[in-house]
């Protein structure tokens, strides 16, 4: 998974108030309407990315099926980023969410600091200032100059001639920019699916469950005072994220257009490239992630998605999940992990 961390800290640097964070069975029919096409710019001195993103009505792939003896848990595997101008046809995926006692929505990691809403603003001078480099440092002193004009060529086309970025952390630069490139590709990072199926559950009246795992930071302000004074391992973040940029949003693109027109082979074929462990790492190896008790939160969040399904599959005759499906299709996913437990997968 990956397990927002990243999205949580870029955000707001610890945030205050919290964050959510990532076969046999034949695909659906797509029902897809006439699709049209869309080219990916390509940064000078960037392999050509040859990526052409659908538009149109789609279904995307089938649902995988978990059994214990007569209960079942439906699982939709999604991808991320998607064709932007996608519609996702979830008529499919209504009809067994109807059917279903319990909706497992993706696992989450809920950090509470002990801050209110208007309290918080006043700590937003420290937010801003925890993303930037220690010392005053700027971008191109921090990180090799390889690096450095690899990144300028990246940040000329799709940034432009901000400034203000050059102070950033590494690793913060690199996600800002990641960003700017998938939606300058024509896809989006909008967790289209998952809010699909919590407005279907709501609509249908079913419980909706998230599987969460709590972080609760005692002194926010001291907190970001620490955060904003210690270095990160990040160079490693900033290198992957880059390498995929230039290198995968071709790949990017073709995974979303399988996605989207239900080929579950072509998205297990397709190399699945992922800075996001990397940039994980910078951000929760560090001292102060340490002391708030963030080493170990992608194994906790892993095994707190795994216990919430066993305990759907005692529970309920039927339960609909959701799952980014990287740990659909990987043999180290979280799907495996049920199938190591002797759950019937299909």
């Amino acid at each position: 998974l990956r397990v927002s961390v990243v999205v949580f800290l870029c955000a707001t640097a610890f945030t205050l108030s919290g964050a959510r964070f990532a076969q046999t069975t034949p695909p659906a029919t797509t029902d897809a309407l006439p699709p049209q096409t869309q080219e990916v710019p390509v940064p000078a001195g960037v392999a050509d990315l040859d990526a052409i993103v659908v538009s149109g009505r789609y279904a995307g792939p089938g649902l995988w099926k978990v059994r214990s003896g007569e209960r079942t848990l439906w699982i939709l595997g999604t991808q991320n980023p998607l064709p932007r101008r996608m519609e996702w046809d979830s008529t499919n995926v209504e009809r067994r969410i109807g059917e279903s006692q319990e909706v497992l929505m993706p696992p989450t990691v809920d950090v509470d600091a002990g801050v209110g809403f208007f309290r918080g603003l006043t700590l937003l001078p420290s937010l801003l200032k925890a993303r930037r480099n220690p010392d005053g440092k700027m971008l191109s002193e921090v990180v090799p100059a390889e690096e450095y004009a690899r990144w300028s060529i990246l940040k000329q086309r799709y940034i432009g001639g901000d400034r203000g970025i050059e102070e950033w952390r590494p690793v913060f630069a690199a996600l800002e920019l990641y960003g700017k490139a998938i939606a300058r590709s024509g896809m989006t990072q909008d967790p289209v699916v998952s809010d699909a199926v919590r407005k279907a559950a709501k609509r249908a009246k079913v419980k909706i469950t998230t599987p969460t795992v709590k972080i609760k930071i005692a002194n926010a302000k001291a907190t970001l005072r620490e955060f904003s004074a210690e270095a990160l391992n990040d160079q490693d973040c900033f290198s992957r994220t880059l390498d995929r940029i230039e290198t995968d949003l071709g790949t990017m693109a073709g995974r979303a257009n399988a996605w989207a027109e239900g080929d579950v082979e072509t998205l297990r074929n397709l190399p699945y490239r992922n800075q996001f462990t990397a940039c994980n790492e910078a951000l929760t190896s560090n001292g102060i992630a340490r002391k708030q008790g963030m080493q170990d939160i992608q194994a906790r969040v892993e095994n707190e998605w795994v216990s919430a399904a066993e305990k759907a599959l005692r529970e309920n005759t039927t339960t609909f999940a959701v799952l980014p499906i990287s740990q659909v299709l990987q043999p180290d996913g979280l799907l495996q992990k049920l199938l190591a437990k002797g759950y019937m997968v299909e």
